[in-house]
């Protein structure tokens, strides 16, 4: 895909109001995709996540792992992560997105998912270390995934499907007026590796 035709795939906004997120489907093709994805799965500190859910600690099956241009400090779901310093792959990654999206970012979530039984619940990454309104870029590498936006207010809901090597970009006012998740499915066995990239205010 060119660069024209991903400027002109990502004009059109996927929400219908209170937020942007645009879509540029696939901005690695299938040889750098799979090569990031080996490399991602291989090189990455990958730990399983630990959450606070209604005083209860529980022990996700998914694996993530904080990244970033300094050592920020991370909080969500009562838990806190500090920033290992970004690799050679996840720079190669932000510096085509950045290109790609016009936005900068120095610091990056990662989930491992093994199959298509781990998800994520509905959610918004509205954190107070978060620059406010400001882009988070998502990176696919692995099987495709149904991705799901639900307005706060309006309950209105919009799905689409995240591509191996594709990239979603939210920003404006989508994280204060919109959820998002990825929803648990039986039907796929792959794993898939997401990167949420973001900007942690200094």
């Amino acid at each position: 895909m060119t660069q024209s035709n991903l400027f002109e795939q990502s004009e059109e906004n996927i929400l219908p109001q209170d937020g942007i997120v645009n879509y540029y489907g696939c901005v690695f093709n299938n040889q750098e995709a799979n090569q990031f994805l080996l490399q991602l799965l291989n090189r990455i500190d990958w730990k399983n996540d630990e959450v606070r859910i209604f005083g209860k600690q529980i022990i996700t099956k998914r694996k993530v792992a904080w990244y970033g241009s300094k050592p920020f400090l991370y909080r969500y779901s009562n838990t806190s992560k500090t920033a290992l310093p970004f690799t050679d792959e996840l720079l190669a990654i932000k510096a085509v997105i950045e290109k790609v999206s016009n936005e900068t970012y120095n610091s990056c979530l990662l989930n491992l998912y093994h199959h298509g039984d781990e998800g994520m619940g509905w959610h918004s990454d509205a954190e107070p270390e978060l620059k406010q309104d400001g882009a988070i870029a998502s990176i696919s590498f692995g099987a495709e995934r149904k991705f799901n936006f639900k307005h706060k207010l309006t309950q209105e809901k919009k799905q689409i499907i995240l591509q191996h090597g594709s990239l979603l970009v939210m920003k404006g006012t989508t994280q204060r007026f919109w959820q998002h998740q990825l929803p648990p499915t039986k039907l796929i066995k792959d794993l898939r590796i997401n990167l949420t990239f973001r900007t942690i205010l200094e």
